[in-house]
């Protein structure tokens, strides 16, 4: 499968935010190099690269608004700039005519923040200018799709397990389904990563840098071990790859970008238009729910730091409250009339 181009809007990395300067860089109170020593500053201090890749993209973005307006120095940045900053946000419109959600808006606004918050802590600046900045509110919103398991069995059931590449494919969305861990947790899993013997996955360094051992089921890990004998051997090209989950030209593993890849087309082909590996997150977590799961058990296994987020799957978890519904609502009961029993017809009804 060939890749995909980036996207225009995709996020800068941190060594393209250093290879763009804006506005007099080489002066060092211009906001482009109080950028640059605040990346040095949250690399010193062991910041994951995702954090530093997407809050200095946006916090960059920001610069070159601020520049456009002719703002180049932190002294420059005021609250009134810091809401026209916002506003500008808010009347944003992508290619397709789209505004950006609250939710982008937010995201785009809190790196800046954290900024100037540090700034004002190293006292480069007098005062903060982002402190009592209101920020858009959060719409609560559900996963939009939800599979049940008759749907994720046939995703599954669209792999070809004649090839290589569909036994691969099926093995890591059985993974995905068994485990509920992340796309890029699947990119970053080894050799090493599954102890058969003791059924269990080790996630090292997932998201916030947290280590965490969960369980994989026997399904799943007879079609990891399955693999790892039979059909990765095969594949690999490099023999100093470690990836569990290799690249069709067996050189490299999967990246994040390339787990999507593998996984996208099986979910079309069963006619699931929107979503990618997320699904099967939310498919493991609510469905072990509906089955009597504790919540905290369903914490731990996704990785999640507070509960709160967890409990968005409870929201979700309708099995329950239906037998909740149809065992405590009268009209569910038995000894209620049957559906159209004693009804009169509509013929019979005073116009």
């Amino acid at each position: 499968m060939a890749n995909r181009k980036p996207r225009a809007d995709a996020l800068l990395t941190v060594d393209e935010v250093y290879r763009q300067p804006v506005g007099p860089a080489h002066d060092p109170r211009s906001l482009y190099a109080l950028l640059l020593r605040f990346v040095v500053w949250r690399r010193e201090r062991n910041w994951s690269e995702t954090t530093l890749k997407t809050q200095t993209h946006h916090q960059y973005r920001f610069i070159v608004w601020a520049s456009e307006h002719g703002l180049n120095y932190a002294s420059d940045i005021t609250r009134p700039t810091l809401e026209r900053y916002q506003r500008h946000l808010y009347q944003y419109r992508k290619k397709n005519g789209e505004p950006l959600s609250p939710r982008t808006q937010r995201t785009a606004l809190q790196p800046v923040q954290v900024w100037f918050k540090w700034l004002t802590q190293r006292n480069l600046i007098l005062a903060n200018p982002a402190a009592d900045l209101e920020l858009p509110r959060l719409e609560k919103r559900l996963p939009r799709t939800l599979l049940s398991v008759e749907q994720v069995e046939d995703v599954l059931n669209h792999c070809d397990l004649t090839t290589a590449q569909g036994i691969r494919d099926r093995t890591l969305m059985e993974l995905l389904w068994s485990t509920g861990i992340r796309r890029g947790e699947v990119s970053a899993l080894d050799l090493y990563s599954v102890d058969g013997s003791r059924h269990i996955l080790t996630i090292v360094q997932g998201k916030g840098k947290q280590d965490r051992v969960i369980p994989i089921g026997e399904r799943a890990l007879w079609w990891v071990q399955h693999y790892m004998q039979h059909t990765r051997p095969e594949m690999l090209s490099n023999p100093g790859c470690r990836a569990l989950f290799l690249a069709m030209d067996g050189v490299a593993g999967l990246t994040a970008s390339g787990v999507t890849m593998a996984v996208v087309p099986y979910l079309r082909a069963a006619g699931i238009m929107k979503g990618s590996c997320h699904l099967f997150r939310h498919a493991m977590a609510t469905q072990m729910l509906e089955n009597g799961a504790d919540l905290r058990w369903i914490q731990a296994m996704l990785g999640h730091r507070s509960v709160e987020s967890t409990q968005i799957y409870t929201q979700v978890s309708i099995r329950a409250l239906q037998a909740v519904h149809a065992s405590t609502h009268p009209a569910e009961q038995s000894d209620s009339r049957e559906p159209g029993d004693n009804m009169e017809s509509p013929d019979s009804l005073p116009s």
